[in-house]
C-alpha cells in the first residue's frame, strides 16, 4: 500500500497522441516513441503513479506487465477525455475491504458526504467578496438544507436535498458567465464541456486511488449499485468537486476558457484537439495541489472501512481549511 512519504513523490503524467505514436517500456523507464520511433518523453517508472494517455495510441504487454511491478497506473482516454479503460496496479485480492464493502447497507456514509460537498459549495459563495442578494439567499437556503441532512431517514429524501442545494449552488456560482444549468455529459455549452472534462479528470484519479487499495469501485455507499456504474468513485469525487468548479469560474474571470476554444457536433460543445493541452494544465492544478490531500482523504476512507469506524470519525474534506 503506498504511503503519504512515497505518494509525495509520485508524478501524474499527460501524454497527447498524434498518428503513429506509442507508449512503450524501456529500462525501467516509461517512453513515448512517434511515428518513426524517435523518443519524444521519458520517465523513470519508479517516479510515476498514474499516465493519462489521451488520443489513439498503442502499447505493449510488456508494458501492462510493468504497470503491476513498478505500482502504477495508465488511464487511456479518447481526444475527447472520455476514459474507456484504467489499466495498473490494482488490489483486487483485496477480500476483506471487499467484505466489509458488501455487507455495508446505512445510511450515515451518504450524509456524511453529501454534507460535506455541501459545505464545500458553500464556502465557493461565501468566498465571493462583493455577493448579490441571490448570492446572498442562496447561502442562507443552502445552510438551512444542510442543517437538514443529518436527520434523514431515506437516501430518496438525502438525494432530494443535494438536488436543490446544487442546483441553487450552480446558478449563483456561474454568474459570471451565461448559464442555463448543469447537465453532466450533455455537454450543452462550453462551461458544461469544461466541467465535464475536470470531472473527468479528478473522477480517474481518484478511481485510481481506490484501486491502489483495493475497493471494489462499483460498490458505492451514496451512489448506489448499477450496472457498469463505478458507484465508489461517484461518491467520493463528490467532496472534491468544488475544486473543478471553483477553478473554472476563476478561468472563464481570466478570459482562460471561451467559447471560440470549441466545436459544435451534434449539439454538443467539444473542446478543439489543439486546446487540449492548455486546458488540461489548467483545469489539473487545482488536482495536483492538492493531490497529498486527496491522497490522504482515500487513505483515511480505507483505514476507517477496514475498522468499522463511526460516520463522524470518517475523514472530511474542508475546502476553505485546505492548503
Amino acid at each position: 500500500m503506498l504511503t503519504s512519504p512515497d505518494f509525495s513523490k509520485k508524478q501524474i503524467i499527460f501524454v497527447f497522441f498524434n498518428d503513429g505514436e506509442k507508449l512503450a517500456f524501456s529500462n525501467d523507464n516509461i517512453v513515448v516513441k512517434d511515428s518513426v520511433g524517435k523518443i519524444k518523453f521519458q520517465c523513470t517508472c519508479y517516479r510515476v503513479f498514474i499516465i493519462f494517455a489521451v488520443g489513439h495510441t498503442s502499447i505493449t504487454s510488456t508494458l501492462i506487465q510493468k504497470t503491476k511491478k513498478f505500482g502504477f497506473f495508465i488511464a487511456l482516454m479518447t481526444a475527447s477525455f472520455r476514459l474507456y479503460t484504467l489499466i495498473g496496479d490494482t488490489k483486487a485480492g483485496n477480500t476483506l475491504l471487499r467484505r466489509k464493502q458488501y455487507r455495508y447497507g446505512g445510511l450515515e456514509l451518504a450524509k456524511m458526504i453529501t454534507a460535506n460537498k455541501a459545505a464545500n459549495q458553500l464556502y465557493c459563495l461565501k468566498a465571493v467578496r462583493d455577493k448579490s442578494d441571490a448570492v446572498k439567499d442562496a447561502i442562507v437556503l443552502i445552510s438551512g438544507y444542510i442543517q437538514k441532512i443529518p436527520a434523514c431517514s431515506e437516501l430518496n429524501e438525502l438525494m432530494a436535498y443535494e438536488g436543490l442545494i446544487s442546483k441553487l449552488y450552480f446558478k449563483n456560482h456561474f454568474n459570471n458567465t451565461p448559464w442555463a444549468g448543469r447537465q453532466p455529459r450533455i455537454k450543452r455549452d462550453h462551461v458544461n464541456a469544461a466541467l465535464d472534462i475536470g470531472y473527468t479528470l479528478l473522477f480517474t484519479f481518484i478511481d485510481a486511488l481506490l484501486l491502489s487499495y483495493g475497493f471494489d469501485t462499483y460498490c458505492g455507499v451514496m451512489h448506489r449499485p448499477f450496472y457498469m456504474r463505478k458507484s465508489l468513485v461517484c461518491d467520493l469525487v463528490e467532496p472534491f468537486r468544488p475544486l473543478i468548479d471553483h477553478q473554472i469560474k476563476k478561468c472563464i474571470n481570466l478570459s482562460q476558457i471561451k467559447q471560440d476554444d470549441f466545436l459544435v457536433q451534434s449539439n454538443q460543445y467539444r473542446l478543439k484537439w489543439s486546446q487540449s493541452p492548455r486546458y488540461v494544465k489548467f483545469l489539473m492544478s487545482p488536482i495536483i495541489e492538492r493531490k497529498a490531500e486527496i491522497f490522504e482523504y482515500v487513505q483515511s476512507y480505507y483505514r476507517c472501512f477496514m475498522k468499522g469506524a463511526r460516520a463522524e470519525d470518517f475523514p472530511v474534506y474542508d475546502m476553505g481549511a485546505a492548503k
